[in-house]
């Protein structure tokens, strides 16, 4: 596959960068092997020695981006996504989370409905890699997983493993917890490997589904499930997921219930390794996030779901600047927006609050503590990929994993979608608007209102999984 055209990606965290008028070459695995300026050597060279493979081009008034990595997403919650959220935090769990995964587990028809529809949505959104927390039942993360590959997403998907029931006297929910800590780690096992199984006969470059393992969060799991987890991500070299230091009541209950902090408790669990992303993170201190950097433990920054549950936000730019890896979750449905967009937007918006406390703290002799648009665009690309092991650039070697992004009508200038170029419009398509380089306050436009009718083709591992 060959694409000529302009190209937009963010390698580092202050480095966004457009490549105008570059020609990528993607092989038969999906696998970048040239990205260069299109009148470079090498690109004349490459189409002169293949005139059989047709060049793809990209209009003007748009260009290619990686596509999104969404860090943490509760699959089953996509049932109720944008209800509840009124609730505390326990309550809403209680009243609708557990539910829902009860739900699931219990009528695999609708399970396999539901997850059709995320993966469908996924892809509408840009959303090329996933991150996601199942239900407690093996067989319906199975379903999840085979949704996401047969639609062809790279999904990363976890079977839930909880030991205490957390569900409240009164609740009208059913008791949703396996029945001991050995039944949860043999479970947890046996997902391993008939998740692995599900796309076994595929070429590895197009097995696209992996399994995590996913205690809950403190509360729900024994130490000796926590422990016992460790040794199996150890032994068979699975990603692990869960919640960290989320909200002040979840906080104080590990505190009253272990005697120390829940980063101490995944500590002792051998849960913190680089194989590990924690969700939230809000309550942690600056010498938590210098563990995280030493373990090589990433967090999935959730900006719209701790505004609802976590009392406090994110420290974001204290974990980027000690070096910790950070990506974007949209929490769904504890965040109610399924958009990676949504997310960079509120992690920015966040940040800006942040920094006005900050100035009119008369104490205050820290530095800027916002992030800008560019930055959240890094941390929903190359942030949650790294994080995931994955690339979330254009590079020789990376997995071409992209959506195509449509800003204007290159003949008119006239804005696709919620967008307005009013310099670029013309009646009768002006001279050298089809010409137009791109600039960095076109992408800020579209990063600020663009939504899905500005999205067109997306890839993933090469392969194209949507277009429109």
């Amino acid at each position: 596959m060959l694409i000529r055209g302009t190209f937009v990606h963010a390698p580092h965290l202050k480095g966004l960068e457009i490549h105008y008028d570059h020609l990528i070459c993607v092989d038969k695995d999906g696998i970048i092997t040239q990205f260069a300026p299109a009148n470079a050597p090498e690109s004349a060279k490459f189409l002169e020695a293949h005139p059989e493979i047709p060049v793809s081009e990209v209009p003007s008034g748009s260009f290619i981006l990686p596509t999104f990595c969404d860090l943490h997403l509760h699959a089953p919650q996509f049932l109720y996504q944008g209800t509840g959220l009124d609730l505390p935090l326990m309550q809403w769990l209680d009243r609708y989370a557990l539910k829902a995964e009860l739900r699931m587990d219990e009528d695999s028809t609708l399970a396999r409905r539901v997850y059709t529809r995320l993966a469908a949505r996924l892809k509408e959104n840009g959303t090329g890699s996933v991150l996601l927390f199942g239900t407690i039942k093996e067989a319906t993360n199975l379903i999840l997983a085979e949704c996401m590959q047969a639609a062809g997403i790279r999904a990363f998907v976890g079977k839930l493993s909880m030991d205490i029931d957390i569900t409240s006297p009164e609740s009208t929910t059913k008791t949703y917890v396996e029945p001991s800590a050995r039944a949860a780690l043999e479970t947890a096992r046996s997902f391993v490997g008939h998740c692995r199984g599900i796309a076994a006969h595929l070429p590895v470059s197009q097995r696209l589904v992996e399994p995590v393992l996913t205690p809950r969060f403190v509360p729900t799991c024994t130490d000796e499930l926590l422990h016992g987890l460790g040794a199996l991500s150890a032994e068979l070299g699975v990603k692990v997921q869960s919640h960290l230091a989320e909200a002040k009541d979840q906080v104080e209950w590990v505190r009253a219930l272990r005697g120390i902090e829940d980063i101490d408790v995944f500590d002792k669990g051998t849960l913190l390794t680089p194989r590990t992303i924690q969700a939230h993170c809000t309550f942690l201190t600056a010498p938590d996030f210098d563990r995280l950097n030493a373990c090589g433990t990433a967090i999935a920054h959730c900006p719209l779901s701790n505004a609802y549950f976590s009392a406090k936000p994110f420290p974001l730019r204290e974990a980027l600047d000690q070096g910790v890896k950070v990506g974007l979750g949209t929490d769904v449905a504890g965040g109610y927006s399924l958009d990676i967009m949504n997310a960079m937007r509120q992690a920015v918006v966040v940040s800006r609050m942040r920094e006005g406390e900050r100035q009119m703290d008369a104490s205050a002799n820290s530095a800027d503590i916002s992030i800008d648009w560019k930055e959240a665009l890094y941390l929903a690309t190359r942030g949650g990929s790294q994080a995931l092991g994955l690339a979330g650039v254009f590079a020789v070697g990376a997995p071409f994993d992209a959506q195509e992004i449509h800003l204007y009508d290159p003949r008119t200038g006239q804005g696709i979608g919620s967008l307005d170029y009013f310099d670029l419009e013309s009646d009768h398509g002006g001279p050298g608007v089809d010409n137009m380089p791109l600039t960095l306050e076109h992408v800020e436009k579209w990063w600020c209102i663009g939504d899905t009718r500005n999205r067109g083709a997306v890839w993933v591992q090469g392969n194209e999984i949507r277009n429109v």
